[in-house]
């Protein structure tokens, strides 16, 4: 395969950023009986790739949008050990470059912005029952730390 570029996404990159959103919730839908019926969306991805409280970044091979996730600075509970962390999310590879290496990338790029910003508590949501994105965390790193539960009425 030829080399992957990891760049910061730019508005220019929202129509496949949609797409890929798309991708993220089709993919998470069969784990969450609470999700609404389509169409919905996750993110507001042109505030995300415009603050700068946020990072979107963007994999590309050969001036293909393969993969992307952003790290944005969040507020921590006051009764933790951290004031503010960097929350990961909006991580998806296209099907057809899966299993490349292309997502540990992606998490390299954004835990270096951390970071540079002083952030070296690193967080990131993922269903229990996607084992397949819980062991690639857990590949680079990640470590469970809280499960949620609710009551389903």
């Amino acid at each position: 395969m030829n080399a992957i570029l990891i760049r910061k996404a730019t508005l220019d990159d929202l129509q496949v950023l949609l797409e890929y959103e798309q991708g993220v919730i089709t993919a998470e839908r069969p784990f969450d009986a609470t999700l609404g019926k389509d169409p919905i969306s996750y993110y507001d991805i042109k505030e995300l790739i415009s603050s700068d409280k946020a990072e979107v970044v963007v994999a590309v091979h050969k001036l293909q949008l393969v993969s992307c996730g952003y790290a944005m600075i969040k507020k921590a509970k006051p009764y933790l050990d951290h004031t503010e962390y960097s929350y990961l999310g909006f991580m998806y590879t296209h099907p057809d470059f899966r299993g490349k290496g292309i997502n540990s990338k992606i998490i390299k790029v954004l835990e270096a912005w951390s970071l540079e910003r002083g952030l070296a508590e690193i967080r990131l949501t993922v269903y229990p029952e996607n084992l397949a994105a819980v062991k690639a965390y857990e590949k680079y790193g990640f470590k469970k730390h809280l499960l949620e539960m609710r009551l389903p009425r």
